[in-house]
């Protein structure tokens, strides 16, 4: 189980840091909202 949670964290750190949306001008969601 905490294999699991330690796997959701990390894609959350990549969903919310990492990925670059086409919407948000290229920017990362983090990067957008600054």
């Amino acid at each position: 189980m905490a294999e699991l949670q330690a796997e959701i964290e990390e894609y959350l750190v990549y969903y919310n840091q990492k990925r670059i949306k086409l919407a948000f001008k290229g920017l990362s969601p983090v990067q957008y909202r600054a």
